[in-house]
């Protein structure tokens, strides 16, 4: 039949979350599964069409939810409104993003010793918390994403390998904060990549987010390599 997707609710405490997933209902047997971390905004159509894309790839794709089933942002403000309180405590943002990792395990089509998560802009930061908490899992992918250092630091070892792909003139990341970045991933032994792409801002993958006062715009070449980057990785961390 080809690419099957559906919702399905799990919870974090008592918040009712929902995640979107896809699957190839051509392939048999269990696969690798990939988490997808929305922007700031939720999870909206951006990031379920990054489900449907990795099913396309042949693994089971699951668009989490980090504010709560049907949450979704409208404005600049909605949004920063809904992100910030993870920002605040990074212990929720990582306990809401462990909730997504146990839910998806649970999937009937998932190899559950084979999963990885990808996130963009705010989901990027999820993912690299996700696998600096020490999250059993193959690798993590951050598209533009936050890279502030959180401040409970690590207290298992890291056993994801981690990918970060940057725009080099991105405003929400300083060479500082970047270099800072570099140097954490190398103090926490992790095996670690970042790509920079340059002439690239803030949400280079997403053309609808093209708000060049806010420091975001599209850039369809940085897209395309960065996503032929993550496949690469996904090869890797998967064979």
């Amino acid at each position: 039949m080809g690419i099957i997707s559906n919702t399905v609710n799990y919870l974090d405490g008592g918040t009712l979350l929902q995640a979107f997933f896809a699957y190839d209902d051509t392939i048999e047997g269990r696969r690798p599964a990939v988490l997808i971390a929305h922007t700031w905004c939720g999870r909206d159509e951006f990031v379920n069409n990054k489900a449907r894309q990795l099913a396309e790839l042949g693994y089971v794709a699951f668009a989490l939810d980090m504010y709560g089933h049907g949450v979704l942002g409208k404005t600049p403000e909605e949004n920063a409104a809904l992100m910030q309180p993870f920002i605040d405590d990074r212990s929720a943002l990582q306990q809401r993003i462990d909730a997504a990792l146990y839910a998806v395990r649970l999937l009937p089509w998932v190899d559950d010793s084979k999963v990885a998560a990808i996130g963009f802009c705010f989901g990027g930061l999820c993912v690299l918390d996700l696998a600096r908490m020490g999250a059993d899992l193959k690798g993590v992918v951050s598209f533009h994403g936050i890279l502030n250092e959180p401040q409970n630091k690590a207290t298992k070892p890291v056993l994801a390998k981690v990918l970060a792909l940057h725009g080099h003139d991105d405003p929400m990341a300083s060479d500082a904060l970047v270099s800072a970045f570099c140097q954490e991933m190398t103090d926490l032994q992790v095996d670690w990549q970042l790509h920079q792409y340059g002439n690239t801002v803030h949400a280079f993958t997403n053309p609808l987010a093209n708000a060049p006062a806010l420091g975001t715009v599209y850039n369809q070449i940085a897209d395309k390599r960065s996503w032929q980057s993550m496949k690469n990785f996904l090869d890797e961390i998967f064979a």
